[in-house]
């Protein structure tokens, strides 16, 4: 017993009768599609069903799976409250999934439960399987701001309590793809959002698995998916697991993309270690990056490094390039990890003794004290890409005209607010963006007006 089957399904509430009444024609053939994947729920009998959904309650660095032992839901937010279902909870999986996530250092469990009511991303497909088979018990999880390669873990961790418990388990990935299709539809058009969707679909119709992990955090989110993270974790619950992928349909007349997905295991394929590959290649990376890492961010990964190490501020090196010792200068110490932002503090200007203080100090902050992330932990610090920016000297402007987003900074200012957003960022593309982005930052609301500087950096990778 174990995983017998996996769904990639979408979740759009008007494919519910009672909510589309009658739109919901116009996507037939993923109602057509879910219709077999429910018959072949009913047909296997799970015993479990564990159900993924980006609806359901999530947080930046946790994942949340629904404690208790059941509950309800209906469509009332969809003026369909009629439609309605009851779940009981698998509340002997739920706690072996905790305990097994806790052993693989992964921050999940039933803390933290913001709504008790199912959500329309797990109903949705109860609607379907509850036509054909109901003698299921349910573990609901939500997913997280995690890297993907924890999602991913997650699902090695399903799989692995499945196992355990001998439970005969369908694991249901509920994710819509793009949202911004069509000009006319409810979220515009993004150039990413067809390219996503057809390379999701030809990833998930073959069962490649593997190259989920490759999806980029800035391409996934300039496409407005909701759903990859969900097909993460269902392919960690195929680790090392021969798949029978089969690609039921995809459509996407509303300009969001629904696509639906089958997967029938058919023995163990010790090839399909997609993670520890994924890993492999990536520690190859990092330590040729590292390779080509030049003095200033060396520094930085040094103090970094000894910081987190230990919990003390280091020492000041011997052997750095003359100008960091006799140099004055503002710094941010930039940290990403799976390509996703990791922390990022700086100074504007000179506020140490010297530019090799300023980095030092810098990525202390960076690894430690962002108020947008945890700190930075003792396991993380390799796979961490850094980049120093070194300042030059900031002039005001008197308008969004003389910026270049490839080449300028901007600091924003509106009386004691100000706001600051560093050059060439991967994701912002104009000048309006640009100075958007810093605004918030200051806490300036996008419509009030606001004095503008601009300055240069040298970036050290």
């Amino acid at each position: 017993m174990g995983i017998s089957a996996g769904f990639m399904v979408p979740h759009p509430p008007l494919i519910i009768p009672d909510v589309g009444g009658g739109e919901e024609k116009k996507i037939q053939r993923t109602i057509d599609a879910y219709k077999r994947a429910a018959e072949l729920t009913g047909r296997l009998q799970p015993e479990t069903i564990v159900l993924l959904s980006p609806h359901q309650t999530m947080y930046a660095d946790y994942f949340h799976i629904s404690p208790g032992q059941g509950a309800r839901g209906d469509f009332g937010q969809f003026r369909a409250g009629q439609t309605a279902m009851e779940v009981s909870y698998d509340t002997e999986f739920v706690r072996a999934l905790c305990e097994a996530a806790e052993e693989a250092g992964l921050p999940a469990g039933t803390l933290g439960e913001r709504e008790k009511k199912l959500d329309h991303g797990t109903m949705v497909p109860l609607y379907f399987v509850n036509q054909r088979w109901t003698g299921y018990r349910l573990v609901r999880v939500g997913l997280s701001g995690l890297p993907l390669t924890a999602h991913y873990r997650l699902g090695q961790c399903i799989r692995a309590v499945a196992q355990s418990l001998g439970r005969s388990t369908v694991v249901i990935a509920s994710g819509d793809l793009s949202h911004k299709l069509k000009e006319d539809g409810p979220y515009g058009y993004q150039e990413e959002g067809p390219v996503y969707d057809a390379r999701i679909m030809d990833v998930m119709g073959r069962g490649a698995f593997g190259e989920l992990l490759a999806f980029s955090e800035d391409f996934c989110e300039k496409a407005a998916e909701c759903g990859h993270r969900a097909f993460t974790i269902l392919a960690g619950a195929f680790d090392r697991t021969g798949v029978e992928a089969e690609r039921l349909s995809y459509e996407g007349p509303f300009g969001v993309g629904y696509g639906v997905c089958t997967y029938r295991p058919c023995g163990d394929d010790g090839t399909r270690n997609f993670l520890e590959q994924y890993e492999e290649k990536e520690r190859q990376e990092i330590f040729a990056r590292r390779e080509r890492e030049d003095a200033y961010v060396r520094l930085a990964r040094y103090t970094i490094e000894a910081f987190v190490g230990t919990g003390n501020f280091p020492e000041m090196p011997k052997g750095l390039p003359e100008e960091l010792y006799q140099s004055r200068a503002g710094a941010f110490v930039s940290l990403k990890e799976d390509g996703r932002l990791r922390g990022c503090i700086g100074t504007i200007q000179a506020v140490r003794g010297s530019l090799a203080e300023e980095i030092m100090r810098n990525a202390v902050s960076a690894c430690s004290e962002d108020p947008r992330f945890s700190p930075v932990e003792a396991w993380e610090v390799a796979r961490l890409t850094i980049s120093v920016d070194v300042l030059g000297e900031t002039e005001k402007i008197s308008s969004p005209e003389e910026l270049d987003v490839a080449r300028y900074g901007v600091i924003v200012t509106r009386g004691g607010k100000r706001g600051l957003l560093l050059p060439n960022l991967e994701g912002v593309d104009t000048v309006e963006q640009q100075i958007a982005i810093a605004k918030q930052k200051a806490g300036i609301r996008d419509h009030e007006s606001v004095e503008l500087e601009r300055f240069e950096v040298i970036r050290h990778h």
